[in-house]
């Protein structure tokens, strides 16, 4: 049975980095629309700073929380204004998910995904139609709870989920804006994808992707 092992969140670190650097202009173009244009830097330099941290911890002997935390720690102290708490709570509630231990079965990985949602809904107080990230992560979440109670298998499912979070940071466009730097442009912030849900994303094509390849090659 195919796993999920610590060297594996320090792989699936590696991808979330790659992804934010490629995506680093369009996301600060997004954000310039109705935000102070820095979320693309913010998420490349949070990303590839966790990434190095859980590379350097590698043999260490820590676990799966250890290396959530240790993100979550790296993002805090690179990423400024809401977007390095939030995704610092998410992964530190992965943490707890998970657990302290080497490894999980591959099936549990959509679990990720709902401890996400639920520690940016935690630190946020926010909800799915304010044009967040949580319209991305809400959805794709959804997805995830049910299809683990049908026992999807994890590539399907996870598939489902950006799907399901791709459509949700399109929607973000109709949205007015309720929270964050955006909410004061009130009405005029109508008709922008919000960057927060499109960097979630594609954060969350890069777990499914990544999901699929270590399947094939397990």
């Amino acid at each position: 049975m195919p796993c999920f092992t610590r060297s594996d969140l320090t792989t699936l670190f590696h991808a979330f980095a790659a992804r934010m650097a490629d995506e680093r202009t369009f996301l600060g173009e997004l954000d310039g629309e109705i935000g102070d244009a820095d979320h693309g830097v913010a998420m490349a330099n949070g990303f590839d700073a966790a990434a190095q941290a859980l590379l350097r911890a590698e043999g260490s002997g820590q676990g799966l929380a250890g290396g959530f935390n240790l993100a979550a720690q790296e993002l805090l102290n690179a990423v400024g204004a809401t977007t390095g708490p939030l995704y610092a709570s998410a992964l530190t509630r992965a943490g707890e998910v998970f657990g302290e231990v080497a490894s999980v079965p591959l099936a549990r990985l959509p679990e990720l995904v709902i401890a996400i949602c639920e520690g940016v809904e935690r630190r946020g107080q926010g909800k799915p139609g304010d044009k967040t990230m949580l319209d991305a992560w809400g959805p794709a979440a959804h997805v995830a709870a049910r299809g683990l109670n049908a026992s999807v298998g994890p590539v399907v499912l996870l598939r489902e989920a950006a799907q399901a979070a791709a459509k949700g940071a399109e929607d973000t466009r109709a949205m007015m804006a309720a929270r964050g730097r955006a909410a004061r442009l009130g009405p005029r912030s109508i008709g922008h994808l919000d960057p927060g849900a499109v960097s979630a994303a594609a954060l969350m094509d890069v777990l499914a992707e990544w999901a699929r390849h270590h399947e094939e090659i397990a």
